[in-house]
């Protein structure tokens, strides 16, 4: 962030903090809400931003509209939400990346945690991985026997580079001590359509993204990513109980308002955020895609997000993964 947008956001701050009730609470919001999501349209991100976008329309009369800025593993769209006045109007929808951009990227303009107020973790979720149906595996261990029989030849997609499908990969790759080329794209969604036309052989996503597609026999399930199965796919089992013991990556999704936005709309949001994930119809259109609401308080969200940014930070240290620059 430059200096003098540094200095602007502490002059904003220190405005709002001079009332006793800040001028854009007492009737926010009065007009439409931006929810701006960092990555393609379809992916998992997009479809847990579209349930609770859907439900704060309802609950307080006002349009939440998504706004996808895909691009650079996350950062474009986090960026742009970073330097958007903070009067409640922009607001971001985001997954495990922002804990995982500050140890992958040499260069961020803004920080995940000075930049941003965490207002809830909205849903924690699976990860699959799938293949196209053409590729000779039917399990984690077959596709593991596979690229080590065929070093560098195998490939697979991800939401872009350093984002959270290509570390739950890479990880993958290390624990299996397999070789193969990682293809990035600018969301998980893509990297899900390259597979099922057959242009990559697998790829890692989120739930909601992949289940419909292996639903539709359009992809190949091999494994779960977290420690427990998926309701829809009874018989898919977790890659650590099949293949790879202690290996676990569960995603999450987050909800954040640009740093400076008045306290009292970010507890109206947190309020009406957490009533929304409690309603029986965002529960039952969650579950159905693999998630699970979680709703934490804005302290719970950011203690969470601070300890996930530690563990990637050394799983990265770990692997030896090199910084984007």
């Amino acid at each position: 962030m430059t200096f003098e947008r540094r200095i602007g956001r502490v002059l904003v701050i220190a405005v709002a903090g001079s009332f006793t009730v800040p001028a854009a609470a007492q009737t926010w919001p009065d007009r439409t809400v931006r929810v701006i999501v960092p990555f393609a349209p379809g992916g998992g991100v997009d479809t847990v931003a579209r349930v609770v976008a859907n439900r704060l329309t309802a609950q307080m009369d006002k349009p939440f509209v998504v706004d996808n800025r895909p691009g650079a593993g996350g950062t474009i769209g986090a960026e742009l939400a970073a330097k958007a006045y903070p009067d409640g109007y922009t607001l971001l929808v985001s997954a495990f990346e922002m804990s995982i951009n500050p140890t992958m990227r040499s260069k961020l303009n803004y920080d995940v945690f000075k930049d941003f107020i965490y207002i809830s973790q909205l849903a924690s979720a699976n990860y699959i991985l799938a293949c196209h149906p053409t590729v000779p595996v039917k399990t984690v261990k077959d596709l593991i026997a596979l690229a080590k029989a065929r070093p560098g030849q195998l490939n697979y997609g991800s939401s872009g580079v350093g984002g959270g499908n290509h570390l739950t990969l890479e990880l993958f790759s290390a624990m299996a001590g397999i070789r193969w080329v990682h293809v990035p794209y600018k969301g998980s969604a893509l990297a899900i359509t390259a597979v099922i036309s057959g242009e990559i052989d697998c790829t890692i996503g989120s739930t909601n993204a992949v289940l419909p597609q292996v639903l539709a026999g359009r992809a190949r399930a091999l494994g779960v990513t977290g420690t427990t199965r998926v309701e829809q796919l009874p018989d898919l089992p977790t890659i650590g109980e099949s293949a790879i013991p202690g290996y676990v990556v569960t995603g999450w999704y987050g909800f954040y308002a640009p740093a400076g936005t008045p306290p009292d709309v970010i507890r109206r949001l947190y309020a009406e955020t957490k009533r929304g994930l409690e309603s029986s119809e965002a529960k039952e259109q969650l579950r159905m895609l693999g998630n699970e609401p979680v709703g934490s308080s804005p302290q719970e969200f950011l203690a969470f997000a601070r300890a996930e940014a530690d563990k990637w930070a050394k799983l990265v240290k770990d692997i030896g993964l090199k910084k984007i620059n």
